[in-house]
């Protein structure tokens, strides 16, 4: 379940520019319906799970790790619930390396390096099947792959998650017969949650069914993912240009990442949109909170807080709950400072509850583009330096 505290906003905006976007709804409600990338509203088919779910468990069973070669939306939101639902310090996941997110060569000398050691399976992650980084370093893994396993070996070992129909990779399945499964045409790389792309490496350690109820129950919130869009686009009327996703239970820290995409790669366009930073506290209090508190008033924040956490005494103090009544002091501290600040609060983090506000995320991220008057699904502004590097650095 998730909880919000929009009112606390209220002191910033006047009434009359929030009318004025509230105004717009059923403009941006049509807009949203009218996509031809809207796929992700639907789901994923059940049989598909089921699918899912069997090639991760055979892959476990001849595989000390998985390793998921994708960059941006075809990484961040697994890496994000990995990450989150995974203990701190406790070995209770299997082991996922998420690769083909640089291009240093000193990264790639260990991870191939380590690779040497252990037998691995391969998730390759591309829609267009041609994105440099990803492509760069299959190569150099399946180089690897191929001075230990056969062939055949190679076959159960490589696993495609890309196009049904087209492009590079499309063509590698067919030629040597690899494992597959399909990206969707009618969903973008960073609303592709519920999409093989990213079950397939929860389904390793993950209950993807439950993940998959709460992506749907995340629909509920459709009318507070509207809301959350006007305010936000209220704010930067005010002068609020930049949005701090604030976290006090440090394995967030990928799912504030997963948000900044989702909001930058879908507003971030013609000159318009909010920049999204993020911050984990407390320990950012003790740097940027200065700036937070006293400097230049650009920026609001979105903090979250978890319901239930676990229990540790301190002195007498319940540590969860200090670290709750710490962010509510901060939130305090900074609207008293000129800071416009809310809270989401999610009951706990499992898989049930980041499946919801991942859902009311995406929804929020669409509505708040329409209402910037962009198409949130389209991202041509990353084309241009990819297009720049074709020009020097010529890769088959």
């Amino acid at each position: 379940m998730i909880t919000f505290e929009f009112e606390k906003l209220d002191s910033f905006i006047s009434p009359s520019l929030k009318e004025k976007y509230f105004n717009r709804k059923e403009e941006v409600f049509a807009s949203f319906q009218r996509s031809d990338m809207t796929g992700w509203v639907k789901g994923i088919d059940s049989s598909l799970i089921s699918k899912i779910k069997e090639k991760a468990k055979e892959v476990k069973e001849y595989s000390d790790c998985l390793v998921v070669i994708g960059i941006g939306g075809s990484f961040l939101a697994s890496k994000a619930l990995n990450a989150a639902l995974s203990s701190y310090f406790e070995k209770d996941a299997f082991p996922i390396i998420y690769a083909g997110t640089t291009l240093s060569s000193a990264y790639m000398q260990g991870l191939l390096s380590y690779l040497d050691k252990i037998d691995f399976s391969v998730n390759v992650i591309s829609k267009s099947g041609n994105t440099l980084e990803t492509m760069v370093t299959y190569q150099l893994i399946k180089e690897k792959m191929q001075e230990k396993y056969s062939l055949e070996e190679m076959k159960k070992r490589i696993i495609i998650t890309t196009d049904a129909k087209e492009g590079k990779l499309y063509q590698e399945v067919e030629k040597e017969g690899y494992f597959s499964f399909p990206f969707p045409t009618n969903i973008g790389g960073r609303y592709s949650v519920m999409t093989a792309a990213h079950l397939f490496p929860l389904a390793f350690s993950w209950d993807i069914d439950l993940l998959n109820q709460g992506y749907q129950e995340g629909k509920k919130y459709q009318e507070q993912a509207y809301t959350y869009a006007v305010l936000r686009r209220s704010l930067f009327d005010c002068g609020k240009y930049v949005e701090n996703y604030s976290v006090y239970e440090p394995k967030l820290f990928y799912f504030t990442e997963w948000l900044k995409q989702l909001f930058a790669e879908s507003e971030g366009k013609k000159q318009q949109g909010i920049l999204p930073i993020s911050t984990i506290y407390t320990r950012d209090l003790h740097s940027l909170g200065q700036f937070i508190q006293e400097g230049n008033k650009i920026l609001f924040e979105t903090f979250f807080q978890i319901q239930n956490s676990s229990f540790l005494n301190y002195q007498g103090n319940n540590l969860h709950q200090m670290n709750c009544t710490i962010s509510d002091s901060v939130a305090s501290a900074h609207r008293q400072g000129g800071v416009p600040v809310h809270t989401i609060t999610l009951d706990s983090i499992c898989e049930k509850t980041m499946g919801e506000v991942m859902y009311f995320f995406m929804m929020s991220a669409a509505f708040s583009a329409y209402l910037f008057e962009v198409d949130p699904f389209h991202q041509e502004g990353v084309e241009i330096y990819k297009q720049e590097i074709k020009k020097s650095v010529h890769i088959q």
